[in-house]
């Protein structure tokens, strides 16, 4: 009885740490949509409202948009780079217009997209005048020559492609600048999206700029098949959000993957198994993912973590 008393108290002591898992679980649905905006040690309880009802509306929106896609049969990888190229075209998150800025006040882009049925991928990274860089990352992947492309050839790839390019001033936002000044962020983070769709496919795609003050040059987890992103119809499709370093060390996003395929994990048991895996080394962030059965996983183990799904049956939840 003493024993049993234990073990059901330390189960009960992980499943309430703060922040640290969120699964669903369900029948089989015909599609699922999950997104993040950034994992990290902000209070949204301190937003002013204005600001709480931008993010709550934004994310409805996407998740909206994300539906409709789907509901009318697109497919998995379309739906992540459509809700993703939405996220980018907002100052509310570090990805696109409201990336962060790096040591010499320069915006550095990266972002990667996986298809899993077919295990094609395709990433950019150090982009400056790529507009949506999911787009480039899903051209990349779509061209089939390489998987990653970085700086200068990525933006010539992105430019011969038709991809929209920009000025680097497109980037610039007041409040990010004033972040760059005081040398802190303030409730910014990568942007990701998960999908399985009706034909019973999944993707996942992240896109971000990274971390603010970053080294010129520097490049994290986001645009790296494995560590950042990953998908599989196997499995799972996962993307990641935090200290990107870590997730590499890690390869957080395909050890989800490896557990659930190789180890006979859940995605609950595996998904939770990452994140205190990088907490005990030191990391902080989170990550999305959707399993071929339609299972969804959000563990953080910051403070807050943007995230929000919704699925065929209707059913829709955004928290942050």
């Amino acid at each position: 009885m003493k024993y049993s008393f234990l073990i059901f108290l330390t189960v009960f002591c992980v499943l309430a740490m703060p922040g640290v898992s969120q699964n669903i679980h369900q029948d089989v649905p015909q599609y699922v949509l999950v997104i993040h905006g950034g994992a990290g040690n902000f209070n949204s309880a301190s937003f002013t409202l204005e600001r709480y009802q931008e993010y709550e509306e934004m994310l409805d929106f996407i998740l909206l948009k994300g539906d409709s896609l789907l509901k009318n049969g697109a497919k998995a990888v379309d739906v992540v780079a459509a809700c993703i190229m939405i996220m980018e075209d907002s100052p509310l998150f570090n990805a696109g217009k409201g990336a962060v800025l790096n040591e010499e006040g320069k915006n550095e882009l990266d972002a990667s997209i996986m298809d899993g049925r077919v295990l094609k991928a395709g990433a950019v990274a150090g982009a400056e005048h790529i507009k949506n860089p999911i787009l480039a990352a899903k051209k990349v992947m779509d061209d089939g020559t390489h998987v990653m492309l970085s700086g200068y050839g990525a933006e010539i790839f992105a430019k011969n492609n038709g991809i929209e390019m920009v000025d680097p001033s497109y980037f610039f936002d007041p409040d990010v600048y004033d972040q760059y000044m005081q040398i802190k962020q303030q409730g910014k983070g990568t942007v990701g999206a998960v999908v399985l769709d009706s034909y019973g496919n999944l993707a996942a795609g992240t896109s971000t700029g990274g971390m603010m003050m970053k080294k010129y040059g520097r490049i994290g987890d986001s645009p790296i098949i494995g560590a950042g992103t990953y998908a599989d119809n196997n499995c799972c499709a996962v993307s990641c959000t935090g200290h990107g370093e870590y997730f590499i060390r890690f390869v957080v996003a395909y050890d989800v993957c490896a557990m659930m395929k190789y180890g006979g994990k859940s995605l609950d048991d595996a998904t939770l198994a990452v994140i205190l895996k990088i907490g005990e080394a030191g990391g902080t962030g989170g990550l999305i993912a959707v399993d071929k059965n339609g299972n969804i996983a959000m563990p953080f183990n910051t403070t807050s973590m943007f995230r929000a799904y919704i699925q065929s049956n209707g059913e829709k939840h955004i928290e942050f």
